[in-house]
C-alpha cells in the first residue's frame, strides 16, 4: 500500500500548531543541514514511496524549495498516526477554494493530471487536509455561502469568516460566556425584623476580639455620637479591625439605646411571663399609692415626649413593654405605611373591648387573611359543585327542601330571648325538662364568645391602628388602669419605655457584649471559631447596625444566631393597606443611619414569623425564620 498522503486530523488546536511552530523555528538550522534537494525522494524523515512535495503526516503548511533556505523537505512527525482515519475503501474527498474536486483515495490523481497535494495546500482548502465523505460534501456547499474556513498569513492557524450572519447563542462556548452572567446573585441586605431580640450570637472564623472592652477615648465617642447622631465612615476593606479605632467606636455607638423607667437593681425587660425575675427584691411603691401615682406621671410625661418625636420623624419607632402585652409605635414612612401606626401583641378580649368603647378603630390581619383565605377557598368549593351538579341539580336541591326546614333557617335570625324557650321545646315533649338543667344565659353567652375568647394571648391576636387612632391609642395606654399589673411582683410598676433616641425622662443605656474564641470540630480537624454574644433588649437597628459593621470587619464571612422575645415575632404582619409611596417621607433626622433607614423604610416579608439567623457568605446575606 502506498503512503497515504493526508494529514493526522488529530493536529487541530491552534495553541499545539503554535508550540509546534516555534519548536521548528528552533531547529530549523540542525534539522535541515542534511537534507537533500528539492524533489529528491531520500529526504529526511521520508519514504522513498512517498511522492516529491507532500509531507504526509506534519500538521502545518508545506515547505519546498522555494520557500525553505536550506531546500529540504520536513521530516516526518513520529508521534502522528493515521491507523483509524484512513482506509482505502472509502471514497473521499477534499475541496479547495476553487470548488475542484481531487479523489484521495491511494495516489491517484486530479482531472488536471497532477498528483494530489502536489502543489500543497491553498487557501481556501479544509485545514490540515480534512477529509470529506460524500454527506459532508453537500452539507458544505449548501453553507457555502455563510461560512468559509481560511489560512491566516502564516499558514498555521485557521479563521473563520461569517458573511451577513449571526452566530446563535446557542452555539457559544461556555468559555465566551460572561462569568457576571453565571454567578450567583449576590444578596446585599436581610429583610426586615420588628421583633425584639434578647441575645444575638455572632460567630466567625476570623477574630472578633476587636469587639472586647474599649478604650476610655474609644468608648466616650461612641456614646457622644449616639447623642448626636454623627455616623463615621467605616472604612470597607480592614486589615486589622483590632486597630481601627473608627470600628470600634461605632460598635459601641451600635449597642446604646434609651430606656424609661430605670430601675438598676430590677431587669425591666422582658415583662411578659417575668414575675419570676421580680419576686424578692425591693418594690417600695408596692404599698405606696402616692408613689405609684408619681410613677406614673413621670411614665405618661416620656410616653408624651416619644410620640410628639414620632410624630415629627426625629423618632423611627418606639416600644412600650407592659406585663401582657408589647406595642409597636412607627413612625410614617416606615415598614411601607403612609401614617403612624402601632402593632399591639398578644390582646385580650377585654383589651379589644375597651379599646373599641374609647373609639378606636383597630384590625386584625391574621384574622382576616385567615377569613378571606376561607371565603376564598369555600367558594372555589361552591363553584366546583355547581360545574359537577350543573342547573339541574340545583333546583332539585331546592325543592326538596321540606318546609319545617326552612321554618327552622328562618328562626336562626330571630333573637335569642324569644327562642331561648323554643329551643328546649323538644324536652317537654319527651317529658324529660325537669330532669335536664338548662343552661343560663351567661353560659349561652360565653358559647357564642367563644371564637373570639379563643384568640387571647396568641399570635392571631395581633392589633394593628393606623393614622390618627395612633394618638388617641396614646391617650388610651396614659388613662387606662389596666396598663400597669394590680397585684404581683409587678403591682404598681409603669411599662417600659424602649427607643433608638432620646427622649424626656429616659436613661442610656448599653447593650453587654462578650467575645470567646472556640474551637468546633469539623470533620477530623478542630477549627478555631471566634464568638460574639450581645445581650439586651435588642432592637431592629441595633441588629441592623452591628451587621453593617461585621461585613467588613470579618470581610464578608459570619453568621448569627437570633433569639426573640416571643410576643413580638408577629409583629411583622402586614399593618398597611394604602403602600406609601416611595421618598415622599423625609425621615433624615430620626438618628439613625441612613442605611438602617432604607432597610427598615421597605415593608417586611416575613409575615407573622421572625428571622432566627442570618449568614453572610462572601458578602452575600442568607437567612431563616
Amino acid at each position: 500500500m502506498s503512503q497515504p498522503t493526508t494529514y493526522s486530523p488529530s493536529f487541530k488546536r491552534p495553541a499545539e500548531i503554535l508550540r509546534m511552530r516555534r519548536r521548528r523555528a528552533r531547529s530549523e538550522a540542525g534539522v535541515f543541514s542534511g537534507a537533500s534537494a528539492p524533489g529528491s525522494a531520500d529526504g529526511p524523515g521520508q519514504s522513498s514511496s512517498s511522492p516529491a512535495g507532500v509531507r504526509s503526516f506534519s500538521p502545518g503548511p508545506l515547505f519546498n524549495s522555494q520557500n525553505r533556505p536550506g531546500g529540504g523537505m520536513k521530516r516526518r512527525n513520529p508521534f502522528a498516526n493515521i491507523e483509524n482515519t484512513f482506509s482505502p475503501k472509502k471514497k473521499l474527498l477534499i475541496f479547495n477554494d476553487g470548488g475542484k474536486r481531487a479523489e484521495a483515495a491511494g495516489g491517484s490523481k486530479t482531472p488536471t493530471g497532477k498528483e494530489g497535494g502536489e502543489d500543497g495546500p491553498t487557501r481556501g482548502e479544509l485545514p490540515f487536509g480534512a477529509l470529506l465523505t460524500e454527506a459532508e460534501t453537500q452539507e458544505r456547499q449548501n453553507n457555502t455561502s455563510k461560512k468559509r474556513l481560511s489560512f491566516s498569513e502564516d499558514d498555521s492557524l485557521f479563521e473563520e469568516e461569517e458573511e451577513e450572519d449571526v452566530k446563535s447563542p446557542l452555539l457559544k462556548s461556555p468559555q465566551s460566556i460572561a462569568p457576571a452572567s453565571i454567578a450567583p446573585p449576590v444578596c446585599t441586605e436581610y429583610p426586615a425584623d420588628w421583633s425584639l431580640k434578647t441575645r444575638l450570637l455572632f460567630t466567625s472564623p476570623l477574630s472578633l476580639s476587636w469587639a472586647e472592652q474599649p478604650k476610655a477615648q474609644e468608648e466616650a465617642a461612641g456614646l457622644s455620637r449616639h447623642c448626636r447622631a454623627q455616623f463615621a465612615p467605616v472604612p470597607h476593606a480592614l486589615q486589622d479591625p483590632r486597630s481601627c479605632s473608627e470600628l470600634r467606636c461605632a460598635f459601641q455607638q451600635s449597642l446604646a439605646y434609651w430606656q424609661h423607667p430605670s430601675l438598676p437593681w430590677l431587669p425591666l425587660f422582658p415583662r411578659i411571663n417575668a414575675d419570676r425575675s421580680f419576686a424578692g427584691k425591693s418594690a417600695p411603691w408596692a404599698q405606696d399609692a402616692a408613689l405609684q401615682r408619681t410613677l406614673m406621671r413621670e411614665w405618661s410625661v416620656s410616653l408624651s415626649s416619644l410620640y410628639n418625636l414620632l410624630k415629627s420623624r426625629l423618632c423611627p419607632y418606639f416600644y412600650l413593654c407592659s406585663h401582657q402585652f408589647t406595642v409597636l409605635f412607627r413612625a410614617a414612612g416606615l415598614g411601607g405605611s403612609s401614617s403612624v401606626a402601632a402593632v399591639i401583641s398578644p390582646t385580650t378580649r377585654g383589651l379589644r373591648e375597651a379599646m373599641k368603647a374609647e373609639g378606636i378603630e383597630f384590625s386584625l390581619p391574621l384574622v382576616e387573611e385567615k377569613r378571606k383565605y376561607k371565603e376564598q377557598h369555600s367558594q372555589e368549593e361552591e363553584e366546583q359543585k355547581e360545574k359537577e351538579e350543573g342547573p339541574c341539580g340545583r333546583f332539585e336541591n331546592r325543592s326538596s327542601c321540606r318546609p319545617e326546614d326552612a321554618e327552622h333557617l328562618a328562626g336562626d335570625g330571630e333573637d335569642d330571648a324569644s327562642g331561648e324557650d323554643s329551643g328546649f321545646s323538644w324536652l317537654k315533649e319527651m317529658g324529660v325538662q325537669d330532669k335536664i338543667k338548662k343552661p343560663d344565659g351567661i353560659s349561652i353567652q360565653l358559647c357564642k364568645e367563644g371564637p373570639a375568647v379563643s384568640l387571647d394571648h396568641k399570635p392571631e391576636s395581633v392589633v394593628c391602628v393606623e393614622g390618627s387612632h395612633a394618638f388617641t391609642l396614646i391617650n388610651f395606654l396614659i388613662n387606662w388602669k389596666g396598663v400597669a399589673a394590680a397585684a404581683g411582683p409587678q403591682a404598681g410598676l409603669p411599662p417600659t419605655l424602649l427607643a433608638p433616641v432620646g427622649f424626656r425622662g429616659a436613661t442610656m443605656q448599653t447593650l453587654k457584649s462578650r467575645s470567646v474564641n472556640v474551637q468546633s470540630q469539623v470533620g477530623g480537624t478542630y477549627q478555631n471559631i471566634s464568638s460574639l454574644e450581645i445581650t439586651g433588649p435588642i432592637l431592629p437597628s441595633s441588629l441592623h447596625a452591628v451587621a453593617t459593621l461585621l461585613r467588613p470587619a470579618q470581610k464578608g464571612n459570619f453568621s448569627a444566631a437570633l433569639y426573640t422575645h416571643a410576643p413580638t415575632a408577629v409583629m411583622n404582619v402586614r399593618a398597611a393597606e394604602r403602600p406609601c409611596p416611595g421618598g415622599s417621607v423625609d425621615l433624615s433626622g430620626c438618628g439613625l443611619r441612613p442605611i438602617s433607614v432604607q432597610q427598615l423604610q421597605r415593608p417586611s416579608g416575613l409575615g407573622k414569623t421572625a428571622l432566627a439567623h442570618i449568614s453572610m457568605n462572601n458578602y452575600s446575606y442568607t437567612w431563616k425564620s
